[in-house]
C-alpha cells in the first residue's frame, strides 16, 4: 500500500495548556479573551478539547464542508489532529508544536488544520484510527493524520516530536516532506490515498456467517486463563487497562459453567485495582490504567465510561460473593461521581485530566499532582504518631513509593496503595483492627480535607449520551444492590435530564452532546444502545414502566436509522453522514463495548416482552460478526456476553405486588441480592405501570398477587412455575 511508518510515542516532560487556576475551559477561554489573545476557528466550539486550541498560533478549523471546499480550492493537503481534552500526550503536542510560531506559520501556509474532539466524533476517530493502525502498526492520541481534500488519508501518525531526535522524525521534517511530495509526486500520494480508501471499504463489508455454538465461550474462557497474570490479577503484561467487558463475559461464563476460575479472575483482578494506586484510595473512583503490571502507577485521568462498567463489575462481584469489600469500592464509586462529575440539571461530567497544578506552586503542572504526597506532608497533616501507622498501611516512603517512574515525575511522592492488610497493621502497632480502620479512617477525611483545597484537574464538563447511559445502568444497579435512593435519584435525574434536552420526540432522534446549554451532534449507534440498556436497567431498579417505554421507542428509531438490512447488524453512524468516508461496524470490545454488542444484548432483552422479531435480530447481529468471533474470540467479550444471552433459554420473573408494601420490597430485595444476568424482573402492581407491559405480555393480567401478599412467578421458556409468596421458596424457585 505505501511504506509503514512506526511513531513511537516520546518521552517528554509534562506540561499542560491551561492558564494558572482555570480548572474548566471556559475559565482558560476567559482569561486568554482578557488579555486580547486572537482566537482561531475554534473559538465557537463547544468542545472543551476543540475550546483548549482556540488560541493556537494554528489555523484550526473544525470539522465540516468549509474546510475541505477550502482545501479543495487551495489545492492543499488536510493534516486532520484528533484528541480529547484530558489527553496528556494532545496537551505535550500541543505545547511543543501547535504553539510553536515556525510549526504553525508552516502549516497555516501549505496545509487546511483540521481539530476533532474524538468523544465528540467517534465515527470520524473510528476511520482515522483504522487507517492510523494500517499505516504505523499502531495507534493512540493524539492521533495525526494527513490526508486529500475528499477526506482519503494517505499518512498517519501520532506523538511527533517538533523536531527530530532520538533517530525519530519530528513534526516539522514530516510537514516539510510530505508538502515536497504533495508539489513533486501528487499522483503518487493520490494512488496511496485510494489504496486505502479501498482497505478502508473492505473492512466495512462484514460477511455473515452461522451463528457461533457455546463452545466459542469456553475457548474464550480459555484465552483468558492464558493471559491472566496470576499473581498480579489483569490480562497481559504492562501497561495494565481496566476493560470490564472482560469482567462481563467471565462471571457469565461462571454462571453457564459452574468455573469458579472465572470467578477468582474477576474478584482477584478487582481486588488488585481496587488496592492498588490504579483506584483513588481518598476520593474514590478509577484512574484510567496502570503503566506497571502491580496496578501501583496509574495514569491520573478519570473517564466517567471507566466508572460507570466498573461499578456494575464490583456490584455483581459482590453479588456472587457477599464480601463488602467489593460493594464499598462500588459505592465509594458512584459517590465520587455524584460529588464532582454530575451537573446540577442531572447529567453526567465526561473526564477529568491526569495533570494540574502542583499544590503551593501555580506555575507548574505536573502528572498526578493532585493525587500524589510526600511523606512530609503526611507527618505534618496527620502527627508523627498516626503517620507512621497510616504510612505503614499505605505504604509512604520518604524518598516516594512510585513502582514505575522513567520519566522522573514523582521523585519524592506517593500514590497510596494498599500495603498491608488492616491485620498486618493492627498486629505491628499493637491495637486491634477496629482501633486502626477507625484511626485510618479518621486520617483519610483529614487528608481529604487537605486536598479538597488543592487546584483540581481540568474537568471536561461536557455530556455525553452513550456515557451517561452506561452511568445510568451503574447508578440503578447500585440501588437494586445497595438499596440507597440517592443512587436511583442519580440515574432518574440523568434519565429524565437527557430524554428532556437531549432527545425530540416528535421524531424520536437523540443528539450526543449537551455542554453550557447546549445540545447538539447527531447521536450515533453508541447513544442509543448504551441508553436503551440504562433505561431497561433503570425500570429493573424503580419499576417505572415510562423507561420501558422510552427504551422500546428508541429501539425501534435505532434500527430504523442504523440497522443494515442487506447483511444483518448495525452501522455505528446513520445513512445520513456524508460527510463520512465509509460507514463501518465496530467489532472490538475495548475500553467500551463495541455498540453491537450492547445493541446485540438490548435486542434479546426486549424481545422477552413479545417482540420476538427482535430476537432475529439479535440473532443477525451477533452472526454478523460471526467470523471474528471464531478467529479472535477474546477481542469480542461483551459480544460473547450476548451469545450466552442468546443461547439462554428465555426467563421472567414477575412480582405481583404493590412497589411500597414490605412484602414486595422483601421480595424485590431477595431477587436483586443475585446474580442472574439473563433474567428479565417485571413487577406487576395493578397500576398505570402494568397497562404497558400488558400491551407486550397480554398474560400478566393474569398474573395477581394472592390473598394480598406479594406473589412471585417464575417463568423460563415461557412456562411459569407455581406462584409463591414465601421470600425463601422465592429465592429456591430462583436456583441461584
Amino acid at each position: 500500500m505505501m511504506n509503514i511508518i512506526f511513531i513511537i510515542f516520546l518521552l517528554a516532560p509534562i506540561l499542560f495548556f491551561a492558564q494558572a487556576g482555570a480548572n474548566t475551559v471556559s475559565d482558560f477561554v476567559a482569561a486568554e479573551l482578557s488579555k486580547g489573545k486572537k482566537p482561531n476557528g475554534l473559538i465557537n466550539e463547544k468542545s472543551p478539547y476543540l475550546l483548549q486550541h482556540a488560541f493556537n498560533p494554528v489555523n484550526w478549523m473544525p470539522w465540516g464542508d468549509e474546510a475541505f471546499a477550502r482545501a479543495q480550492r487551495e489545492n492543499k493537503i488536510i493534516f486532520l489532529s484528533i484528541g480529547y481534552s484530558t489527553c496528556h500526550w494532545c496537551h505535550v503536542m500541543a505545547h511543543e508544536s501547535f504553539e510553536n510560531a515556525e510549526i504553525a506559520a508552516f502549516l497555516n501556509e501549505h496545509f487546511i488544520c483540521i481539530k476533532v474532539d474524538r468523544e465528540e466524533r467517534p465515527d470520524i476517530d473510528r476511520i482515522y484510527m483504522t487507517a492510523t493502525q494500517a499505516l504505523t502498526g499502531s495507534g493512540g492520541w493524539p492521533m495525526s493524520v494527513f490526508m486529500l481534500p475528499d477526506r482519503q488519508p494517505f499518512y498517519a501518525g501520532t506523538y511527533f516530536p517538533p523536531h527530530s531526535k532520538y533517530g525519530r522524525p519530528g513534526f516539522l521534517d514530516v510537514l516539510q516532506a510530505l508538502q515536497q511530495k504533495w508539489q513533486e509526486m501528487p499522483a503518487k500520494i493520490r494512488e496511496s490515498a485510494a489504496s486505502m480508501h479501498t482497505y478502508l471499504q473492505s473492512l466495512g463489508d462484514t460477511p455473515s456467517t452461522d451463528l457461533p455454538e457455546s463452545g466459542i465461550l469456553k475457548t474464550a474462557f480459555s484465552q483468558a486463563a492464558h493471559l491472566f497474570d496470576p499473581q498480579y490479577g489483569g490480562f497481559g503484561p504492562a501497561p495494565k487497562f481496566p476493560r470490564p467487558v472482560i469482567f462481563n463475559f467471565l462471571l457469565r461464563y461462571h454462571q453457564l459453567s459452574g468455573n469458579d476460575n472465572a470467578l477468582k479472575m474477576t474478584e482477584s483482578t478487582l481486588r488488585a485495582m481496587a488496592e492498588g494506586g490504579m483506584y483513588d484510595l481518598l476520593g474514590g473512583g478509577f484512574h484510567r490504567y496502570s503503566v506497571d503490571g502491580q496496578w501501583r502507577v496509574p495514569h491520573f485521568e478519570k473517564m466517567l465510561y471507566d466508572q460507570a462498567q466498573l461499578v456494575v463489575s464490583y456490584l455483581e462481584v459482590f453479588q456472587l460473593t457477599h464480601d463488602p469489600f467489593f460493594s464499598q469500592v462500588a459505592g465509594d464509586t458512584m459517590d465520587y461521581i455524584l460529588r464532582d462529575m454530575t451537573d446540577t440539571a442531572g447529567g453526567f461530567f465526561s473526564a477529568e485530566d491526569a495533570d494540574s497544578q502542583e499544590p503551593g506552586n501555580p506555575l507548574e503542572h505536573g502528572e498526578g499532582a493532585f493525587y500524589t504526597w510526600k511523606k512530609e506532608e503526611i507527618d505534618a497533616i496527620l502527627g508523627l504518631e498516626v503517620a507512621e501507622i497510616y504510612s505503614y498501611q499505605y505504604g509512604i516512603k520518604a524518598d516516594g513509593n512510585a513502582l514505575d517512574d522513567p520519566q522522573q515525575e514523582f521523585i519524592g511522592k506517593n500514590i497510596f496503595y494498599l500495603a498491608q492488610p488492616s491485620s498486618e497493621t493492627a498486629k505491628k502497632f499493637n491495637k486491634t483492627e477496629k482501633e486502626i480502620d477507625s484511626l485510618l479512617s479518621e486520617a483519610r477525611g483529614k487528608l481529604m480535607e487537605i486536598r479538597s483545597g488543592r487546584p483540581r484537574p481540568h474537568l471536561d464538563d461536557k455530556v455525553i449520551t452513550s456515557w451517561n447511559g452506561l452511568m445510568i445502568s451503574a447508578f440503578a444497579k447500585g440501588y437494586q444492590v445497595l438499596r440507597d435512593k440517592k443512587y436511583l435519584d442519580a440515574a432518574t435525574g440523568a434519565a429524565e435530564f437527557i430524554l428532556s434536552t437531549l432527545y425530540t420526540p416528535e421524531s424520536r432522534t437523540l443528539l450526543r452532546r449537551y455542554r453550557k446549554g447546549d445540545a447538539g451532534l447527531r447521536g450515533q449507534l453508541d447513544d442509543y444502545a448504551f441508553l436503551v440498556q440504562g433505561l431497561m436497567d433503570l425500570y429493573q431498579a424503580s419499576f417505572e414502566s415510562r423507561w420501558l417505554e422510552a427504551a422500546f421507542t428508541l429501539m425501534e428509531k435505532q434500527l430504523d436509522v442504523f440497522w443494515d438490512s442487506e447483511k444483518g447488524g448495525f452501522f455505528e453512524t446513520s445513512g445520513q453522514d456524508e460527510e463520512l468516508l465509509i460507514r463501518m461496524k465496530d467489532d472490538y470490545d475495548g475500553a467500551e463495548p463495541a455498540a453491537n454488542s450492547i445493541a446485540a444484548l438490548n435486542l434479546i432483552r426486549l424481545s422477552h416482552l413479545g417482540k420476538e422479531e427482535w430476537r432475529q435480530k439479535a440473532s443477525q447481529t451477533i452472526q454478523t460478526f460471526g467470523e471474528r468471533i471464531q478467529e479472535a474470540p477474546w477481542s469480542l467479550p461483551q459480544m460473547l456476553s450476548s451469545l450466552d444471552a442468546f443461547l439462554a433459554p428465555p426467563r421472567q420473573v414477575v412480582i405481583a405486588g404493590s412497589l411500597h408494601n414490605k412484602d414486595t420490597q422483601a421480595m424485590i430485595q431477595a431477587l436483586h441480592s443475585r446474580y442472574q444476568p439473563n433474567t428479565l424482573f417485571l413487577l406487576a402492581d395493578g397500576t398505570d405501570n402494568q397497562q404497558f407491559l400488558e400491551t407486550k405480555i397480554p398474560i400478566l393480567s393474569n398474573l395477581k398477587s394472592i390473598d394480598g401478599k406479594a406473589t412471585a412467578y417464575v417463568c423460563e421458556n415461557f412456562a411459569c412455575k407455581l406462584p409463591t409468596t414465601d421470600v425463601g421458596e422465592f429465592v429456591e424457585l430462583l436456583g441461584y
